[in-house]
């Protein structure tokens, strides 16, 4: 148990700084952002605390609040993905996510790029929405969510397949 808490301590870590020291200062085509810091999130044990699992959530995306002065959007987007994310789990691995000891890596690649995709879509809508707040830019927020999530999406996926044949 030590060991996993010790893993997500470093990951929750390393994820902050790769993302405001790196990964803040990508701006492709003025649309394209990458949040990797998603992947804490992506990553985070199953059978965990659903109340601690939030406010985790809570305190990774303040942390890159503070380093990013955007004044709380990235802590609302990844409490809300947090929230959600029992339903986006029984949806993507369906019957596998009852068992809740599934591990990320043994779980169909299909299964995973859809869980990936689904998390990072919602955490770009509700990033973006809180970021424009306004419903007269719906279309922008659409197209940031759409280019910096698939972006965003690819980036996780590659992050984690490498990362998982090191384990392996």
């Amino acid at each position: 148990m030590n060991n996993i808490i010790g893993q997500n301590i470093i990951r929750f870590i390393i994820l902050v700084l790769v993302q405001v020291s790196i990964l803040n200062h990508i701006n492709f085509l003025g649309d394209i952002n990458p949040y990797l810091y998603v992947l804490f999130i992506v990553l985070f044990p199953l059978r965990n605390n659903r109340l601690a699992f939030i406010s985790i959530a809570f305190f990774l995306g303040i942390s890159v609040d503070m380093f990013s002065d955007t004044g709380g959007i990235h802590a609302g987007a990844s409490v809300f993905i947090a929230y959600i994310r029992p339903l986006i789990t029984k949806f993507s691995f369906g019957t596998l996510n009852e068992f809740h000891s599934v591990k990320f890596n043994n779980i169909d690649f299909i299964k995973r790029i859809t869980y990936i995709i689904i998390i990072v879509f919602f955490h770009h809508l509700m990033l973006f929405s809180l970021e424009y707040f306004s419903l007269t830019h719906i279309i922008t927020i659409l197209k940031h969510t759409l280019l910096s999530g698939l972006f965003t999406a690819i980036l996780i996926l590659l992050t984690t397949i490498i990362f998982s044949n090191k384990s392996k």
